[in-house]
């Protein structure tokens, strides 16, 4: 399977498998103007900018008129502000599986500070997990995928020392939030650990210094 990673973290997020599928779009339409021919969804887990880019999202629209779009029902509104024809949006519940042909994907719940889906994805063979901004995944269970593209945002060490400091000097620590609603090194990789086949491949995304603003 051919991954590429055009943008992980609090500043953008987009990730696209074999040139097809867009997994969050939250970059810049010239970072993913390789890909615009060959796109078939483009998914979207939750409404904060770092994985929605309006503009990106009104560019690919007008250039691919029948480009599909999918998130969960609070999706919908963002999408078509972005001049999504209603009828190129698909909405995606709970437990149930979507077939585009070259693949199919299931939503899976997760814990942000907004409503969010990660996914499971079945492409070419290969059974493909995605997940990223969740305070918690142990409800989640992904046994022997193949690829495993999960959040690991901060050291639980790290995100304390830094709270710390910020308490010291009388400041707001973001870091409380930070922990809260997304998972550190160490919940990612106890849950890869129950989770992955010796053959498993993980990728951590999200490996980043959070910054003190509302849409991460």
């Amino acid at each position: 399977m051919q991954y590429d990673i055009l943008k992980t973290g609090s500043s953008g997020n987009c990730l696209i498998l074999n040139n097809i599928l867009a997994l969050d779009m939250g970059v810049t339409a010239k970072a993913v103007s390789p890909y615009v021919k060959t796109l078939q969804l483009v998914f979207c887990g939750h409404v904060h900018s770092d994985h929605i880019k309006v503009p990106t999202v009104r560019r690919l629209a007008q250039e691919r008129p029948t480009l599909r779009f999918c998130g969960g029902e609070w999706m919908t509104e963002k999408f078509l502000d972005a001049g999504v024809q209603a009828r190129n949006i698909d909405v995606l519940e709970t437990g149930k599986t979507y077939d585009y042909g070259a693949f199919r994907i299931e939503p899976v719940p997760l814990h942000h500070d907004v409503p969010n889906f990660g996914l499971k994805i079945y492409m070419g063979g290969e059974k493909i997990f995605y997940a990223v901004d969740t305070g918690f995944i142990d409800d989640v269970e992904a046994k022997d995928y193949g690829y495993y593209f999960i959040e690991a945002n901060h050291t639980q060490a790290d995100i304390e020392a830094r709270a710390a400091e910020k308490l010291a000097k009388g400041e707001f620590a973001y870091e409380f939030r930070a922990a809260s609603t997304h998972l550190s090194y160490e919940q990612a990789m106890d849950w890869l650990y129950k989770n992955m086949a010796p053959t498993s491949e993980y990728i951590l995304l999200h490996g980043h210094e959070e910054k003190e603003k509302d849409n991460a």
